[in-house]
């Protein structure tokens, strides 16, 4: 019987995830931040004449943007949304809520893959309630509504392990799909290029028999594979990335070196200390107390990232019921072991290296390469427990469907109804009306000055002024710190910067500031305000008395 309405159970599906995905997407969350504003802006400059925001042909290694050199595949796949919608929230965002949809449609057959159980409909409730868990995924659904490469990735992550998979199980052709689908990954975000070559990599070691069984498919694959990875190389290990790198790692910590040597100091540089607190000790400590800070059941079940822009703050990544489900599955996934089930457990712990080594942990954004694992597995539990549940089944069910119904409430409300009010300093909101009103107003002043304390203030002009990219490169003055970050400090008549000195006031310039640091309120003259969401003053506009 299930059997018979799956694809339309599916439908139903994804359908939700889509409303849930793009539903008032303008507004919630309530503004751009500044690396959706880059991303778009560059998708904006590209579809225009080719080039990025400062005029580089087609970049295809990296965007400079802000010197922080972002990944290029989510501005090209952005292009035509915002030639459609607009240089907006909706266009911007477009592509990450889009392809999340299709990431839930994908989960359902990558888990028929994986289980590789024809006409089992235990293991078909399997795909189902995996993509459902998906669609309702507080994690998903936050991380599909903004604009982030790794929601992309994710999805090409899924969409590569499904061609694999239906490369093994049906068609060996496949395996050129997948090559390409894995590729993207390492255009897109720079989790997966620590993870998907050691996934890959262990992929062909498991499959090896079947791969040289099928030589000629799989070196095609892999020459295909090959080609398309060689031109991002270069800037892989280039002084650029590197300098990226060391920002977030932490290898690059020097406090953990100087804790090393102060112990072993302390110790009278005893022998055994210099084991004990061996440099090389503490950072594989470190790194195991990183890693293990991304499976805190506080972060997964309870509170959720503590970066606002990944959470609500008050629902986990995962729903709290699904702590029961995640561990019966875990469980009866080893124990049951069908089909290439391994993969799920593997592509969990390999997911989570690379936020692993950065120092900033949990991190909801460096390890959503691992999703969708996490619903597999809690399917998995929830079927077999519905599964064994005989008489009781439906009693269960119910009370599973009632749990999963109030959880899904108590996190749409926090998210639909508080959500912006609560962080809109956190997407730079005052921005979207700023502008517009410095537009308005410019002509009446010989330059405006704009402090950069919220960050990066030039590219919300850009997006908010509709200036053109021309425009930009024309008019703009742009500084290129030694250590790659990119500053622009003028564009028109507007400066940035940092500090906004009393002493250097001057007649017919608007100032803007944060309200704590506005100069003697007895030297200037409050033009207007702007506020966030939840009433609180966020920018002054002055001049000099």
């Amino acid at each position: 019987m299930l059997n018979k309405y799956k694809y339309i159970l599916l439908t139903l599906i994804v359908f939700f995830a889509f409303v849930v995905r793009f539903y008032n997407i303008s507004s919630v969350p309530p503004g751009l931040n500044w690396d959706e504003a880059a991303l778009g802006y560059n998708a904006y400059s590209l579809g225009i004449d080719g080039r990025d925001e400062f005029g580089k042909i087609l970049p295809y290694q990296f965007l400079e943007s802000f010197g922080d050199y972002k990944p290029v595949v989510y501005s090209y796949l952005s292009i035509i949304p915002i030639k459609v919608f607009g240089l907006n929230e909706l266009g911007i965002r477009f592509t990450s809520a889009f392809l999340g949809t299709l990431t839930v449609l994908v989960t359902f057959f990558l888990v028929k893959e994986i289980f590789n159980k024809k006409n089992d409909e235990f293991y078909l409730k399997i795909a189902l309630v995996s993509s459902i868990l998906l669609a309702i995924s507080p994690w998903h659904i936050m991380l599909s509504r903004g604009a982030y490469e790794a929601n992309v990735s994710t999805f090409f992550v899924v969409l590569g392990i499904y061609f694999f998979l239906k490369a093994i199980n049906v068609n060996f052709w496949f395996l050129v799909l997948a090559a390409l689908s894995f590729v993207v990954p390492i255009y897109t975000f720079n989790s997966p290029r620590v993870f998907l070559p050691i996934f890959v990599f262990m992929l062909a070691i498991v499959f090896r028999k079947k791969l040289l069984a099928h030589k000629k498919q799989a070196i095609i694959s892999f020459l295909i594979g090959l080609i398309l990875i060689l031109p991002i190389l270069p800037f892989l290990f280039s002084p650029q990335a590197k300098i990226r790198f060391n920002e977030v790692n932490i290898f690059s910590d020097p406090e953990i070196v100087k804790v090393s040597n102060q112990k072993i100091f302390n110790d009278d540089n005893s022998y055994l200390s210099k084991i004990i607190n061996n440099r090389r000790v503490m950072y594989g400590t470190e790194f195991t107390k990183h890693y293990f800070d991304n499976l805190s059941p506080s972060f997964l079940f309870i509170k959720g990232d503590g970066n606002p822009r990944f959470s609500i703050q008050d629902v986990g990544q995962m729903y709290l019921i699904e702590l029961l489900f995640l561990l019966v599955g875990l469980v009866m996934l080893f124990r049951l072991r069908p089909g290439h089930y391994w993969i799920i457990p593997v592509w969990l712990i390999l997911g989570i290296i690379p936020a692993a080594t950065a120092r900033e942990t949990p991190h909801a954004l460096r390890i959503e390469n691992v999703l969708p694992t996490f619903q597999i597995i809690t399917g998995f539990g929830i079927v077999f427990v519905l599964d064994k549940a005989g008489r009781y089944k439906k009693i269960i069910g119910g009370l599973i469907v009632f749990a999963y119904l109030i959880s899904f409430a108590y996190f749409y409300n926090g998210l639909f109804k508080h959500y912006s009010r609560h962080y809109s300093a956190e997407w730079q909101f005052s921005y979207k009306e700023l502008v517009p009103y410095l537009e308005d107003v410019q002509s009446n002043y010989n330059k405006i000055i704009v402090t950069d304390k919220l960050g990066r203030p030039y590219v919300f002009f850009l997006i908010y002024g509709g200036y053109s990219p021309n425009y930009f490169r024309n008019n703009s003055f742009i500084e290129r710190e030694t250590l790659g970050f990119v500053n622009v400090r003028k564009l028109g008549k507007y400066e940035f910067k940092r500090e906004i000195l009393n002493s250097q006031l001057e007649y017919n310039v608007l100032y803007i500031e944060r309200p704590e640091d506005l100069p003697d309120e007895g030297t200037i003259v409050r033009i207007k305000t702007f506020k966030l969401l939840n009433g609180n003053e966020d920018l002054v506009a002055y001049v000099k008395k």
